[in-house]
């Protein structure tokens, strides 16, 4: 009697667990990013400042060393005030330089901003569409390989064509709305 409790119980639980067994999809969030043609302009826009920026600071850190030079070479000929303002502009100068790379390439500076502020409109444009897939396909489970280590997965698990379709059908359908409101 007792084992047919134990094999009735254990029956009850694998049917119990079959019947609430979880649909996995798996998207790569990052590549979907990277076929928007949005994301990609704007990306090299970001790229084309920080390429401007970095030239700036290069001719900061040239003007420097060629002050610095100056200033060593024609130390000994200085007197008093001259002696003093001079030095005053080399290290004012790597103040500037190292203010400037802090504001602009630190931790918090300007291209960690401007890169988050890039990323979170086309993140959030990813997230309504793998929601739509999300609930489309019946998924009680999305992972992000991009974010997480999947080792293996079967493709038919992967949805992230789905996801890149659904879109990039939606700006395709805006842009077919703008063309339609110019012609009018």
């Amino acid at each position: 009697m007792k084992n047919f409790k134990i094999i009735f119980t254990s029956i009850l639980f694998l049917l119990f667990g079959f019947s609430n067994a979880q649909k996995i999809g798996i998207v790569d969030t990052e590549y979907i990013l990277n076929k928007l043609p949005q994301y990609k302009e704007a990306e090299a826009r970001l790229n084309a400042q920080i390429d401007t920026w970095q030239s700036e600071l290069q001719n900061l850190q040239s003007e420097y060393e060629r002050k610095k030079a100056a200033f060593e070479s024609e130390k000994v000929l200085l007197i008093g005030d001259q002696l003093k303002l001079r030095e005053k502009e080399v290290v004012d100068l790597d103040k500037n330089i190292k203010t400037t790379t802090s504001l602009r390439f630190g931790a918090n500076g300007e291209i960690t901003k401007l890169r988050t502020n890039l990323v979170v409109p086309f993140q959030d444009q990813i997230w309504g569409a793998v929601k739509t897939v999300f609930e489309k396909n019946g998924l009680g489970i999305v992972i992000d390989k991009s974010n997480t280590n999947v080792i293996i997965h079967q493709p038919r698990y992967d949805y992230t064509e789905k996801v890149l379709d659904v879109l990039l059908k939606g700006s395709k359908g805006s842009d077919k709305k703008e063309k339609t409101k110019s012609k009018k």
